[in-house]
């Protein structure tokens, strides 16, 4: 009787072993660290626990432009994941190297409707093509938002954060004389002062639609505000209103404002856990959305972050088990999940709905995040709003920083330097096209 019962145990191990043994295992790169990749490892963790088929294997790459190139390295190679994190400059490379498998194509292909109109569109336009289609999923998406000191704003009168860029400047000279000796901390980021100050004022960052009509668009941000409000955030450094705040200087940003020698900030909202954090004890903060020109329409902002590839070369069995992790990260609970554990929003409205019904912008430790996703949605997508979609972006963003760093430095005046860098990032967008010729957008 007893051997009986240690065959049948034996036989049951051997089951489970062997079922175990089934499952498919397929790769995921991707491009955070720290808190964020661990958080990304612990998504992966409940979907293999989540299904008995398939086995995601995770692993971050160290940056995002380590992803994109590591991912293209290894695809030549033949050697690739399955899925890939690209970041949101890197969405064209992407689209030109026909390195992928179309999101639509891949849910259709094994059995999955996707409702793609849930899809919050600012956040889908930014990485669909010219049709309207997602190749990707977004995945770990924010925008920029004005971080604000409402202690330090009560104390000059103030309850609310200011709209324009006029408040602004008024708040920030009110505080200076209040006695706070970083009104507004800065880091040459050119994401919230050049990409979504031009979304949500309506000015284009490029011709051709920034990029999304042609391969031979042209950087513009010179012949506009976009050089008025440099011009203004250089006079604001000079009067002590405007403070550089970087690794070099001891604390970033948000550090800066964290720890409350900072007043106000612009960063992306994926920064709202982190500050609640590592804030000073009792300091009373809120988020608000960036300011715009005074007598200017809001439009939407943009949206930041990466999505989630599929790359050709793998098989069936792999692609099934892919698209099964794409279906379980859409899921509303999934969305809950992610932005619970980051700063990161909801990708989908019916995720945001599920999260609002849940009471989760109602707690202390995650209001105010809701207002992300009214930035996102502040207006219908236009063509100066819908994202910027330009050849060798993430070299473009370096130029445009680098002038940044001159003109605060006294190098160069503000006009000689975005002129600069307007030029050196026009040759590489003409290498970009030359390296494509003949290549139609997607």
């Amino acid at each position: 009787m007893k051997s009986k019962f240690l065959i049948s145990v034996a036989a049951l191990l051997m089951t489970v072993t062997a079922h175990a043994a089934e499952r498919v295992k397929f790769e995921m790169w991707h491009g955070l660290t720290g808190d964020l990749g661990g958080v990304v490892d612990q998504v992966c963790k409940r979907f293999n626990e989540s299904q008995p088929d398939y086995e995601i294997i995770c692993t971050s790459q160290g940056s995002y432009d380590n992803a994109l190139q590591n991912a293209i390295a290894a695809y030549r190679a033949k050697k690739n994941p399955t899925i890939v994190q690209i970041f949101d400059a890197g969405t064209l490379d992407l689209l030109l190297s026909e390195a992928y498998v179309p999101a639509r194509k891949l849910m259709a292909d094994n059995g999955y409707k996707i409702n793609w109109d849930d899809y919050i569109p600012a956040i889908s336009n930014y990485y669909a093509n010219s049709k309207g289609e997602l190749n990707s999923f977004p995945f770990n998406s924010s925008t920029a938002m004005m971080y604000w000191n409402k202690d330090a704003f009560a104390k000059i009168g103030k309850t609310e954060a200011p709209k324009t860029w006029e408040e602004t400047f008024d708040s920030l000279k009110a505080l200076k004389a209040a006695g706070y000796e970083c009104p507004m901390a800065w880091n040459y980021d050119t994401w919230p002062i050049m990409e979504q100050f031009s979304a949500i004022n309506n000015i284009p960052v490029a011709t051709k639609g920034n990029g999304y009509q042609g391969l031979d668009a042209e950087l513009i941000v010179n012949k506009g505000q976009y050089v008025d409000i440099i011009k203004s955030l250089k006079k604001g450094y000079d009067d002590g209103l405007v403070k550089i705040k970087t690794p070099d200087t001891g604390a970033t940003i948000v550090q800066a404002f964290a720890n409350g020698d900072c007043q106000v900030m612009l960063s992306s909202i994926a920064d709202h856990g982190t500050v609640g954090k590592t804030q000073k004890p009792d300091m009373k903060w809120d988020v608000a959305m960036l300011p715009t020109l005074a007598g200017v329409e809001r439009h939407n902002s943009l949206v930041g972050g990466a999505s989630l590839w599929a790359l050709q070369g793998k098989s069936d069995a792999e692609y099934k088990g892919a698209a099964a992790f794409f279906n379980f990260i859409a899921q509303p609970d999934s969305a809950l999940f992610w932005s619970t554990n980051t700063g990161y929003i909801p990708v989908t409205k019916s995720g945001f709905e599920f999260m609002k019904a849940q009471g989760f912008y109602d707690k202390a430790l995650y209001k105010g995040r809701e207002l992300a996703i009214a930035s996102l949605n502040a207006s219908p997508v236009n063509e100066n709003t819908r994202g910027i979609r330009l050849g060798g972006f993430v070299q473009i963003r370096k130029e445009m920083r680098d002038a940044l760093t001159d003109i605060f430095a006294n190098k160069v005046s503000v006009e000689d330097g975005i002129n600069s860098a307007v030029e050196r990032s026009n040759v590489v967008l003409r290498k970009f096209e030359k390296t494509y010729a003949g290549k139609q957008l997607p």
